[in-house]
C-alpha cells in the first residue's frame, strides 16, 4: 500500500479587521441594493413571510440571510433565519481576498456556484444573477 503524499499549502486567513470591513461592506450592500429591491415592505401573511435581510459570519464563511416571521396560528410571531447564498473565503489565494460563491439548494446542501471571485464580483453576481437572489 502506497504511503499518502503530504504537501504543505500556504493559506491566508482573514484577520478580524478584514472580516469587519467585509461584513460592513456586505451590510451596506444589503441595505442599499437588496432590501429596497426584494423587500421594500413587510407583507404579513397567514404563512411564513420575510421581514428582514442581513448577513452573518460563521468562521471563514459569510452568509446572506433572510429572516422570516411565522404567521401560522400555533406559532404566530416566531422568527427564524434562512440563508440563501454564502461567500466562502478562498484561503489558498495569497495575493488578494477572494471568495467561492455557494448557492443553497432546496435539498439543504450548499452547491459551489462560482469559484474565486473578488468581493465586488461576488456582490455583483448576487445582485444580477436570479439564482443567487433571495427567495421572497
Amino acid at each position: 500500500m502506497a504511503k499518502p503524499v503530504r504537501r504543505w499549502i500556504r493559506v491566508k486567513e482573514l484577520t478580524r479587521d478584514e472580516k469587519t470591513a467585509i461584513g460592513q461592506r456586505c451590510e451596506r450592500f444589503i441595505a442599499a441594493r437588496l432590501t429596497p429591491r426584494f423587500l421594500p415592505e413587510i407583507l404579513p401573511t397567514q404563512w411564513n413571510y420575510p421581514v428582514a435581510l442581513h448577513g452573518k459570519w460563521r468562521g471563514s464563511k459569510y452568509s446572506f440571510i433572510t429572516r422570516y416571521r411565522s404567521g401560522w396560528e400555533d406559532n404566530a410571531g416566531e422568527e427564524f433565519d434562512s440563508a440563501w447564498v454564502r461567500l466562502d473565503h478562498d484561503e489558498e489565494c495569497l495575493t488578494e481576498t477572494r471568495f467561492h460563491i455557494m448557492w443553497h439548494r432546496h435539498t439543504g446542501q450548499w452547491f459551489p456556484y462560482h469559484g474565486s471571485a473578488t468581493l465586488e464580483e461576488a456582490l455583483d453576481m448576487i445582485e444580477n444573477d436570479p439564482i443567487l437572489q433571495p427567495h421572497i
